[in-house]
């Protein structure tokens, strides 16, 4: 039975004392709300991770990247072995703004996967296309080439530990936002995809989370597609109240 989740993702935002006040926030919202029907998560940057789990028992804790190295002369790098020491349970790989930005590929990303997992951390994975991909048609085939590079060598098992998060680039920090219909067709695309190659009891049980501007306003909607598990959340995580909106949408 595939988990609901609704994960915040802090990108490069807050202080560290900011980031205990928020997280807090959260845990105590969580704790107050009766019989919640989602895990939450709060992905955090690298200096907040041990601070905010001191304050997190019922919320869960995840990183926003790791590197793709084990250890070594990597200079400003963090290993996967090191957000594993920290407390956090997920990290989040593959983000297109880890793509865009720094050069992320598709086999750099299958490394961090296998170092993610073999040190014990769950991989919210994201995948997604851009505006030109979409308009050109070509966003399934974007979207089958990062799942299928980064992830398809693992096995039934491995895969076990991997959210899906689908994210549209064009909706993500723009103020649009992908249809719930939009959403829910590359979702059913996602299950299918997987159901193809892992069978479809894997495929059923794997949580796929949307990505592109989810809100307290569309979550609702969003949330009761049948293959949408829940939302990796960027700007509205940022206030406890507006991601506990989100949170209880279920």
């Amino acid at each position: 039975m595939r988990k609901n989740i609704v994960a915040g993702n802090w990108k490069m935002n807050t202080t560290v004392p900011e980031g205990v006040a928020l997280a807090h926030a959260v845990e105590a919202a969580v704790f107050a709300a009766p019989e919640l029907k989602c895990e939450v998560i709060v992905g955090v940057p690298f200096t907040h991770l041990t601070a905010v789990k001191n304050v997190i028992s019922k919320v869960k804790l995840a990183a926003e990247n790791c590197a793709d190295h084990k250890s070594g002369a990597y200079t400003g790098e963090v290993s996967a072995a090191m957000v594993a020491s920290t407390g956090a349970e997920y990290v989040i790989l593959g983000h297109s703004e880890r793509r865009g930005y720094y050069n992320e590929t598709i086999e750099m990303l299958k490394e961090k996967v296998d170092l993610a997992l073999s040190n014990g951390l769950k991989v919210i994975f994201c995948c997604g296309e851009s505006l030109d991909e979409r308009k050109a048609g070509t966003h399934f085939d974007v979207i089958k080439n990062e799942i299928e590079g980064s992830l398809f060598h693992l096995n039934a098992e491995e895969f076990a530990k991997i959210v899906i998060a689908y994210e549209p680039i064009w909706a993500i920090g723009t103020g649009e936002t992908a249809t719930a219909e939009q959403a829910q067709e590359i979702h059913a695309f996602i299950r299918g995809l997987l159901a193809g190659k892992y069978g479809t009891q894997v495929a059923d049980d794997t949580t796929i989370l949307y990505g592109g501007s989810c809100k307290p306003s569309n979550a609702a909607e969003l949330f009761a597609k049948p293959d949408i598990d829940g939302g990796l959340i960027g700007g509205a995580s940022l206030k406890a109240e507006d991601f506990m909106g989100i949170v209880t949408a279920f």
